[in-house]
């Protein structure tokens, strides 16, 4: 097992899972570099009305953004257009990205606007809004520059052993200070989180975030600084426009929209579930076929998934089935399957229980938990030698994960990842 980079360790993520040595080079050096577009349930968009009436009451929006996440093109659309959208995935800003939004409003809808980072388009009419179990996966088109070599036909077969990892982008990138700040909301620590979120850095963070940081550390300065910060640390804004009116921790950190604070518990969880998949690889478990004890996902035809139940080897087929991770939550059950008593000890070691994911004083970002598969599930894979990679993955899981595997990048963070 080759060791990943340290900051890829901080993430959670202990190994490489495969041997392929790595191209090198770089990607995301141009947002075009890295196109995503969402695959939804085709019954789903052929059932679209052209037309609004009292049965297709929800508009359906293409959103095509780019230098911006989905929350904060959110949030610029409601702004700028005073349109409330809610979405299936969350993108990241350094891509293109092509997505499906849907709005519960009826009037004043725009049938195509645009905003500084953003360009919405309207496709229809739906019976009921967007919901993520419409959403089948993503399609990604990527260019990586400045390869050593871009002949790649020997990975292909070691797709199949790549763990389906949640990657940097979930946990802040340079930063990764969004999966900190939910394990001391998640143990009740609302003041450490706060603090956290303000003042915490890593030796990966910019020069600038740096600075600014190193003064949050002490709230005295937090009236004289709140006002000057850059435009790219609008939540730490919301926070600190709180505290210094005087409101409590919970009041400050309910000041940041809730689908962004949803994300602080759910980093968390993504936390705990790549240090499970990091042990189970440690401990030299094939993750690409389910065992007897552990639960898996059926895979339907349309390659999404199905029914969770626990895997028969007797009448189960390895190939219509994949091994289902149960994510920490409030209501995890330990079990006796392998990734069951692996998170199990992840959580002691963490001092963290299930029940505290049932977080009274914060109810709306209370964890149930839920599952997600074991292996990255790729369907077609192709390569240009140029080199331009295009591929699908299920939803939820990342292409960076993927990535890491080919270019294997020294420093991560330099290579855009």
């Amino acid at each position: 097992m080759l060791d990943s980079p340290e900051i890829d360790k901080l993430a959670g993520i202990q190994f490489y899972c495969t041997k392929f040595s790595g191209i090198g080079g770089s990607i995301k050096n141009s947002n075009k570099d890295f196109k995503v577009s969402e695959l939804v349930d085709k019954r789903f968009l052929d059932g679209l009305s052209s037309i609004q009436d009292g049965v297709s009451r929800y508009p359906i929006y293409i959103l095509e953004k780019n230098n911006i996440d989905s929350n904060h093109a959110l949030i610029e659309i409601e702004r700028q257009l005073g349109l409330r959208l809610k979405i299936m995935g969350i993108k990241d800003a350094k891509a293109y990205s092509v997505q499906y939004v849907s709005s519960e409003q009826t009037k004043k809808l725009p049938k195509v606007a645009k905003t500084q980072n953003t360009t919405i388009t309207l496709l229809g009419f739906s019976k009921v809004p967007l919901r993520k179990s419409l959403l089948c996966g993503n399609k990604f088109v990527i260019t990586v520059q400045e390869p050593r070599f871009s002949d790649i036909s020997s990975f292909i077969p070691e797709i199949k052993n790549i763990a389906n990892f949640y990657g940097l982008q979930r946990f802040g990138r340079e930063r990764l200070v969004t999966h900190l700040v939910g394990k001391e909301i998640v143990k009740r620590n609302f003041g450490k989180s706060i603090e956290l979120l303000l003042s915490y850095t890593t030796k990966y963070d910019s020069a600038v975030s740096k600075e600014i940081r190193n003064k949050l550390r002490d709230p005295i300065n937090y009236p004289h600084i709140y006002k000057q910060l850059p435009k790219w640390m609008d939540i730490e804004f919301m926070v600190l426009s709180a505290l210094v009116k005087g409101k409590e921790s919970v009041t400050a950190l309910r000041s940041i929209p809730i689908s962004i604070r949803r994300l602080f518990i759910q980093a968390y969880q993504a936390y705990l579930f790549n240090n499970c998949l990091s042990n189970a690889i440690a401990n030299g478990e094939d993750l690409s076929v389910p065992k007897r004890g552990d639960l898996c996902f059926e895979i339907e035809d349309n390659d999404s998934f199905g029914k969770i139940r626990k895997f028969n080897p007797t009448t189960d087929a390895a190939s219509k089935t994949v091994p289902a991770v149960r994510l920490a939550g409030y209501t995890f059950q330990p079990g006796k399957g392998r990734f069951e008593m692996i998170t199990t000890n992840i959580l002691k070691d963490e001092c963290v229980s299930p029940r505290d994911f049932h977080i009274n004083e914060m109810e709306e970002l209370s964890a149930q938990g839920g599952f997600r598969q074991a292996p990255l599930l790729c369907r077609d894979f192709r390569y240009l030698n140029s080199l331009v990679l295009s591929f699908k993955l299920s939803a939820g899981s990342y292409a960076t994960v993927l990535l890491r595997e080919i270019i294997k990048p020294l420093d991560p963070i330099r290579a855009g990842f």
